[in-house]
C-alpha cells in the first residue's frame, strides 16, 4: 500500500466513470489522479484538443469529448471534477438533468490524500505574491516546500509525484480560488488566509453573496488548533461568520524595511505571508531574509524598462478593480493607464479620486469599453482602441520623459489573449519596440 493509500480509498472505485470538465493543467492533473485511482475518465472541453494536449493525454487512455457540454456526457458518472473557471451556473443544470452525480473540485479530490501541513491562501487580489512570499520564507528557513494549487502545479500532480517516490514537502502552500473552494467538502488547511474581499468573478458567480460564501469555505473545516488569518478590514465579516480557528488579523506595516517590494499592498502581503509562515515555525529573521531577496513577480507591477525616458510597467496580472487600485497607489510619477478586457465586476467609480491624482489619460483597449467610460466620464481624458498595440502607440505619443505607461487592465484577458501572461508579454514586446 502506498503512503497515501491511493489504492485503498478515494472518492471513486476502480471501474467507476469520472468526468473531468476542462482540458487545462488542472483538468489533466485531475484526470491523471483519477486514472491512478482506477476510474474510467471522460474529459470534456468546449474547445478542440490541441496536438500538445493529445500527446500529454495519450498515456492516460482518456475518453476525450470536445464541443458543447450535454447532460448525456455526465450520465452514469460516479464523480464530476470541474476545472477552475467552469461556471457552476452553467454546469449545475446539466448535472441535475444527469441525475446529480457527486461533484468535487480538483483541490478537494487531491487534498483527500494529503498528510502534510497545508497553508491555503485566497482573496480577491494579492494571492500569487503572498503564496510566493510564503514559499520563499520556508526556503530561507531551510525547509522543503511545495507551491501550487491555482498557481503553477495542481495539487493532484504533487500527490502523484509523492506516490511515485518523490520526497515529501515540509509544507504545502496553495493558492486557492473561489471556484476551487466552492466545490470543497473536507478541505482542511492548518493555516488559512483570506487576504481581502471585493466584487470579482461576477461574470461567473451568481452574485457577490455566492462569491463571498465560496471564499469563506477556506475556514469551514478548521479546528481550534488551526490558524485563520484575515486582512483587518475583514473583522466585521469574521464577526458575522464566527471561525473555530485561532484568528489573527494583518495590515500593512514596516516589519520588513529592506524588502524589494514596494507599495502598501505589498507591505500587507508580506505581513500576511509572515504570519502564515510563523504559524508553522518560520522565524522573523528567516522571513526578513526572504523579503530582501524577493523581487516583483512577472506581470505584477513589473518594471519592464525605461524607453525614451518613459517607464513601462506591466501589471497584466491586475485583473480586478482592487488590483488596479493598488497599482495606482504605487505610482510615484504621472502615468498613462492602459485598461480593458473582460470585466469581472467591481466598483470602478470608486477609483475616480486616484485617477484624478495619478493618471494623465486612460487608453482603453478591447472589451468592456462601456463599463470604463460610464464609470470614469468627466474624470480623466479617455480614448479607446480595438487592441493593445494601438492603445500603447497612443499612450507613447502622449507620454513625456519622467512619466510612465501602466498596463493594469482591471479585467481578464480572454477577449484577445489566452491569459494575462500573453497580454503582459505582448505589452513588453511593444515597450521594447519604442523608437
Amino acid at each position: 500500500m502506498s503512503r497515501y493509500g491511493i489504492l485503498s480509498h478515494g472518492p471513486v472505485q476502480a471501474g467507476d466513470l469520472a468526468v473531468v470538465v476542462g482540458g487545462g493543467v488542472s483538468g489533466l492533473a485531475a484526470a491523471a489522479l483519477l486514472r491512478r485511482l482506477g476510474a474510467r475518465v471522460r474529459l470534456l472541453d468546449k474547445k478542440p484538443f490541441s496536438r500538445d494536449f493529445m500527446h500529454k493525454a495519450a498515456p492516460l487512455e482518456l475518453e476525450l469529448v470536445s464541443g458543447a457540454h450535454l447532460p448525456e456526457h455526465f450520465q452514469g458518472a460516479a464523480l464530476v471534477v470541474p476545472s477552475p473557471g467552469v461556471p457552476w451556473t452553467v454546469l449545475e443544470p446539466l448535472l441535475i438533468q444527469a441525475g446529480n452525480p457527486a461533484c468535487l473540485s480538483e483541490l478537494e479530490l487531491a487534498a483527500a490524500f494529503v498528510s502534510e501541513k497545508i497553508i491555503a491562501v485566497t482573496g480577491t487580489s494579492g494571492k500569487t505574491t503572498t503564496v510566493s512570499l510564503i514559499a520563499a520564507m520556508f526556503k530561507a528557513a531551510g525547509k522543503k516546500v511545495f507551491l501550487g494549487g491555482n498557481i503553477g502545479t495542481p495539487l493532484s500532480a504533487y500527490i502523484l509525484e509523492r506516490e511515485a517516490g518523490a520526497p515529501p514537502a515540509d509544507a504545502l502552500v496553495l493558492e486557492v480560488s473561489s471556484f476551487q473552494l466552492q466545490l470543497t467538502r473536507a478541505f482542511h488547511p492548518q493555516v488559512a488566509l483570506l487576504l481581502n474581499l471585493s466584487p470579482n468573478h461576477l461574470d461567473q458567480h451568481k452574485d457577490f453573496a455566492e462569491y463571498e460564501a465560496a471564499k469563506l469555505r477556506i475556514f469551514a473545516n478548521q479546528t481550534p488548533a488551526d490558524t485563520a488569518i484575515l486582512g483587518e478590514e475583514l473583522f466585521s465579516l469574521a464577526q458575522r461568520h464566527p471561525l473555530r480557528a485561532r484568528v489573527e488579523y494583518f495590515a500593512a506595516g514596516r516589519r520588513f524595511p529592506q524588502a524589494q517590494l514596494q507599495g502598501r499592498h505589498n507591505q500587507a502581503n508580506m505581513e500576511a505571508a509572515f504570519l502564515a509562515a510563523r504559524a508553522l515555525g518560520v522565524t522573523e529573521a528567516q522571513a526578513a531574509a526572504a523579503t530582501r531577496d524577493f523581487a516583483a513577480l512577472p506581470h505584477r507591477l513589473e518594471k519592464v524598462g525605461e524607453y525614451a525616458g518613459v517607464l513601462y510597467i506591466d501589471d497584466s496580472k491586475g485583473t480586478t478593480v482592487e488590483a488596479l487600485r493598488a497599482a495606482l497607489q504605487s505610482l510615484d510619477r504621472p502615468a498613462f493607464l492602459l485598461a480593458g478586457g473582460v470585466f469581472k465586476g467591481g466598483d470602478l467609480e470608486s477609483l475616480r479620486p486616484l485617477l484624478r491624482e495619478k493618471i494623465k489619460a486612460v487608453a482603453l483597449f478591447g472589451g468592456s469599453r462601456e463599463h470604463f467610460e460610464k464609470a470614469w466620464q468627466n474624470t480623466v481624458a479617455m480614448s479607446w482602441d480595438e487592441n493593445l498595440e494601438a492603445a500603447v502607440c497612443r499612450a507613447r505619443d502622449a507620454a513625456r520623459p519622467g512619466e510612465a505607461i501602466l498596463l493594469s487592465p482591471a479585467t481578464s484577458s480572454f477577449d484577445q489573449y489566452a491569459d494575462y501572461k500573453a497580454r503582459g508579454d505582448d505589452f513588453k514586446r511593444l515597450a521594447e519596440q519604442t523608437p
